[in-house]
């Protein structure tokens, strides 16, 4: 048995389906894939335990000197191409299949590996080691001539492949002398042979996403950034119901030894909506499309009643919280956590996340089924209960576990909540619920204005008659409850940047927490700083932490939840949409248009 450990970080690529996911690091190593679906057992797990009982699928190379990384341009086909100290070296081509096919989308949950000689004759060794029960249990292992199986308490895997099933068992180096095929799946035989299938299911998959990508309504500069982080933000969807998971990860601490190791593979909603309202704004409504499905099951079986801020993907309002001692987590920094005890939260911002996610769908004349007066009566629910709630105490969108207040985010959603419906209303032509909507909108706003301003501070607070500050504050701009260029809000721009930032970065808060002080930038709050920013006119200022941020990126492109200000590491779950959908709006937002070029 090798007993090598893995050192981790999060320099990782993401390929998926949606369906499932799998992170490869860039010597190729598979390093977490959940099956069957985002919030299963991951069944390769070494991001979590770096030990020697890591679950693990590597192509090691002997002698590996060098290694380089790269997606096939507008694809989410990863390509790693490892390097001995003789010039010799192997290509790993990675990525699960989704196409169109025989008039479906065809998403099976199959991960393909394809090796392929680049020079010389090079050795290596397949490690192939997945694991079952979070790490726990070792499978029984079967082969035939052609096939390894990987047995396990409630799910089989079936490794096909052209490559020599003796050495994989034995965990042989051997010279890659030909093109190798792994097709990993489900218990079953592939109806065409190995390498056919691995070559056609690449060629089909890549003609999908350059498609796809295709079709995105782009801004000028930074292409390339929004391209990748739009693919990554489609990866987040389980299309199956429609939901959109916060980060594919679990249990990667928010900063080194901090304890702030959560579990983000479930569907929050206020996160869904910004993923929702990100892909909009480049053209890309499929994907609400999707979301609506899963939202509108939530609102109606809630029946105009509490809303929790998160559910599991398929509608499971049950997440209990719990620790696996078991295993070391990532650089030995536990705990790590299954399930998120949020569920239990009352976070009042929900009930706007999910009227704001819904808007457009009343509007967008693109749509395959644009919502009608039967989906607007649902939302109508969802707003009473805004109104109802929305000067009461909650936990607040930071999800505080120790303390409750009357948070302006969480108001500022039910006001959005109220005025969304109003728009709405006035296209569906109800001049009654027109003018019913505004009122309560009205009522929410002129509250806000009131009592979330602190004069001490010159600055919107973060709770009502509060002192502390809160990156959330800058939504008041970006949901156009307030004029950017209201002296208050452009104070309260000021005052964030002096008790939040450091240099480009900013915190989300500055009181201290169930935890302590943040030590890490919350790597979306940056991004509304640099929305704020672009639209109180302050562009250069927004285009330079902007920059910051695209270099703050992995070697393909995507972020974790937070940045380390003084060493400029990545660290939270991984990756996480919202920084995804921060790069996208901050490039909507700051590039130049196209008709300066062409």
């Amino acid at each position: 048995m090798n007993n090598t450990t893995y050192p981790n970080s999060l320099s990782l690529g993401m390929i998926g389906n949606c369906a499932y996911s799998g992170l490869i690091d860039r010597e190729g190593r598979l390093m977490w894939c959940c099956l069957p679906r985002f919030d299963a057992d991951p069944v390769f797990n070494a991001l979590l335990d770096p030990s020697e009982n890591a679950a693990v699928w590597q192509f090691e190379l002997e002698g590996l000197e060098r290694s380089e990384q790269e997606y096939e341009p507008n694809t989410a086909v990863l390509r790693t191409r490892l390097y001995d100290g003789r010039g010799q070296g192997i290509e790993i081509v990675d990525f699960a299949p989704r196409f169109w096919s025989r008039g479906r989308m065809f998403r099976p949950m199959t991960l393909i590996r394809r090796v392929k000689v680049l020079q010389g004759s090079p050795r290596m060794r397949v490690l192939l080691r997945p694991r079952f029960e979070w790490g726990r249990v070792k499978p029984q292992v079967t082969q035939g001539s052609t096939h390894i199986r990987y047995v396990g308490p409630g799910l089989t895997l079936r490794v096909n492949t052209d490559a020599p099933i003796a050495y994989i068992l034995s965990e042989t180096f051997f010279v890659v002398d030909r093109s190798m095929n792994f097709v990993m799946g489900p218990d079953e035989t592939l109806s065409s042979g190995i390498e056919d299938t691995a070559r056609l299911f690449e060629e089909e998959t890549v003609r999908y996403w350059k498609q796809w990508s295709r079709s995105l309504s782009l801004p000028l500069e930074w292409q390339d950034a929004v391209i990748r982080a739009a693919i990554t933000l489609k990866l987040s969807l389980f299309e199956d119901t429609g939901a959109i998971v916060a980060a594919m990860t679990t249990s990667i601490p928010e900063a080194p030894n901090s304890g702030r190791n959560w579990d983000y593979r479930f569907c929050w909603l206020r996160d869904a909506f910004f993923v929702v309202r990100a892909l909009n704004s480049i053209s890309e409504v499929a994907t609400m499309e999707e979301y609506l499905r899963w939202l509108m099951n939530i609102v109606i079986r809630s029946g105009g009643g509490h809303i929790q801020p998160l559910y599991g993907i398929g509608q499971e309002e049950r997440l209990p919280e719990f620790i696996l001692e078991h295993l070391p987590g990532y650089r030995g920094m536990g705990p790590v956590r299954v399930g998120n005890q949020a569920q239990e939260h009352f976070q009042h911002d929900v009930y706007g996340n999910i009227i704001l996610g819904a808007a457009q769908a009343f509007h967008d004349h693109r749509l395959m089924r644009r919502a009608t007066r039967a989906e607007f009566v649902h939302l109508e629910a969802v707003g009473e209960q805004a109104f109802k709630i929305y000067d009461t105490p909650d936990a607040g969108m930071w999800e505080l576990r120790t303390r409750a207040r009357i948070h302006t985010s969480s108001a500022l959603m039910s006001w959005a909540a109220c005025d969304r419906l109003a728009k709405v209303a006035l296209t569906l032509g109800l001049p009654e619920r027109i003018r019913y909507w505004r009122e309560r909108a009205d009522t929410i706003r002129n509250r806000i204005l009131k009592e979330s301003w602190s004069e001490e501070r010159q600055a919107f607070a973060e709770s009502f008659g509060g002192r502390d500050l809160d990156a959330s504050a800058l939504l008041m701009a970006e949901v156009n409850m307030i004029d950017p260029n209201d002296a208050r809000f452009v104070a309260t721009v000021d005052a964030l940047e002096k008790s939040l930032c450091d240099g480009p970065y900013m915190r989300r808060y500055e009181a201290a927490d169930d935890f302590g002080k943040p030590e890490t930038a919350f790597n979306i709050c940056t991004f509304w700083r640099i929305d704020a920013l672009a639209r109180i006119g302050r562009k250069a200022q927004a285009r330079e932490i902007f920059e910051v941020m695209l270099k703050s990126r992995n070697h393909l492109g995507l972020l974790s939840e937070d940045t380390h200000p003084v060493t400029g590491e990545m660290w939270g779950n991984f990756p996480q949409t919202y920084s995804m959908v921060g790069t996208i709006n901050a490039a909507v937002r700051l590039s130049a248009p196209w008709d300066t070029v062409i």
